[in-house]
């Protein structure tokens, strides 16, 4: 289906102009925004339409103060002072759900017993659509700050202690204060970046 490309503003606001966010204006979140963001992203492509991620929202200060323990010092008042963090994460079962996701053949078949494929898997798909989130995030005028800066094994035994889900990366999201933000950092040019065969 051709469609129109987006509007020079509409690409500002998903990529050119958007920054990650460390600090944060105290204006709540709500629970159909969280929806909404959901439902965008839940669109977005994966392979075998596996669709691995899962999504934990910590909203409560009491919730937030169970991730804590696990950043790094310095993401600790990231988080501790965001509105919504976000553990992304991804179902290492996701294959039980692609009777429903894959009705057109038994994918299901491809993985069962096949645990390096069910681990590239659900971590490859579950980063893309974690990519998804936080464009699904923006697209609803919300700001994000994706993190890596946290033990996985601290966040998966405190929120995923079954060993099914595990933690991909943490995103904190709300409305950005870019009152002490810094100078947006450089990017690698097209040359650098890329190869035109």
């Amino acid at each position: 289906m051709p469609t129109a490309p987006l509007s020079a503003e509409a690409v500002d606001l998903l990529f050119v102009k958007a920054r990650t966010f460390y600090a944060w204006k105290p204006e709540p979140v709500s629970d159909a925004t969280l929806h909404q963001i959901y439902d965008n992203l839940k669109f977005g492509p994966t392979s075998f339409n596996t669709c691995p991620a899962r999504i934990v929202f910590l909203k409560s200060d009491a919730a937030k103060a169970r991730l804590l323990p696990a950043l790094i010092p310095v993401n600790v008042e990231k988080s501790r002072t965001a509105p919504v963090v976000a553990i992304i994460a991804y179902d290492t079962a996701f294959y039980e759900k692609l009777p429903k996701l894959m009705p057109y053949m038994d994918a299901r078949a491809f993985f069962i017993g096949n645990e390096p494929l069910i681990q590239d898997t659900a971590f490859r798909n579950s980063s893309l659509q974690g990519a998804y989130f936080m464009l699904a995030a923006r697209a609803a005028g919300l700001d994000c700050g994706p993190m890596s800066g946290f033990d996985p094994g601290k966040v998966n035994a405190e929120f995923f202690p079954d060993g099914k889900w595990k933690v991909n990366f943490v995103c904190n999201i709300g409305h950005g204060d870019a009152t002490n933000q810094h100078p947006r950092a450089p990017r690698l040019d097209f040359e650098e970046a890329c190869v035109l065969l």
